[in-house]
């Protein structure tokens, strides 16, 4: 793992660019470090890291994603994220563990949303019988980003929408002043107005949404 973790190293070090690391500071509330890689740089690095053939066994994956993430420049926890997307198709049961590290810590939107989206989302298709304590328990936890994957983990599933779990999730939300909470309340009614525009309709003339909520979920029915 250490000459996985070196070789990755210093090869975001040589393409570093203060200039670009200063902008990308600012533009994430100066949270973070990055080394001034962008997005298409930054993936055109990494790739020979994705190859099947300098993949870690499954078995060591944990520890991976557990050192990238502790690592100060945020192209690593990026780079985790890609990484952990080769093996949606094998995630074990205990897997839920490490998805929710990752959305605990260094939270912000740029990884959670991922996290929520592509890895939990998934992970729940493929173990439903975890879905409902986590979500029970997550939404307990007064941790924004907890409670915003809940909302969004859903967010790509159309017609697999289970909406009585997607209202009693709104409904436990209700109230919250919370940006990043009322953005995704807004963004998951919307995404799922494609697919159910009747049902969204419905639900939001129903519920008392924050006026954010209820403005980015009818944004596609106005």
């Amino acid at each position: 793992m250490q000459s996985y973790i070196d070789t990755l190293k210093s090869t975001f070090t040589d393409h570093a660019n203060a200039a670009i690391a200063i902008k990308q500071k600012a533009y994430m509330r100066n949270q973070f470090e990055f080394y001034g890689l962008t997005s298409p740089i930054r993936r055109k690095l990494q790739k020979p890291f994705l190859l099947k053939e300098s993949l870690p066994d499954k078995a060591d994956l944990h520890d991976y994603i557990v050192v990238l993430w502790q690592l100060p420049q945020r192209d690593y926890q990026l780079m985790a994220l890609d990484l952990l997307m080769k093996y949606v198709k094998r995630f074990e049961r205990g897997d839920i563990l490490l998805l929710e590290y990752m959305a605990t810590n260094k939270s912000w939107w740029d990884t959670v949303d991922l996290i929520a989206v592509r890895l939990i989302g998934s992970y729940f298709k493929s173990f439903p019988e975890q879905r409902n304590s986590y979500v029970k328990k997550w939404l307990a936890s007064n941790n924004i980003w907890l409670q915003r994957s809940v909302l969004l983990f859903q967010l790509k599933y159309k017609s697999d929408m289970d909406t009585a779990l997607l209202q009693q999730t709104i409904n436990g939300l209700l109230g919250s002043y919370e940006f990043f909470i009322n953005k995704a309340i807004g963004w998951v009614l919307r995404e799922y107005s494609r697919t159910n525009p009747e049902w969204v309709s419905q639900f939001v003339h129903e519920t008392e949404l924050s006026n954010l909520s209820k403005r980015e979920a009818l944004r596609l029915l106005s």
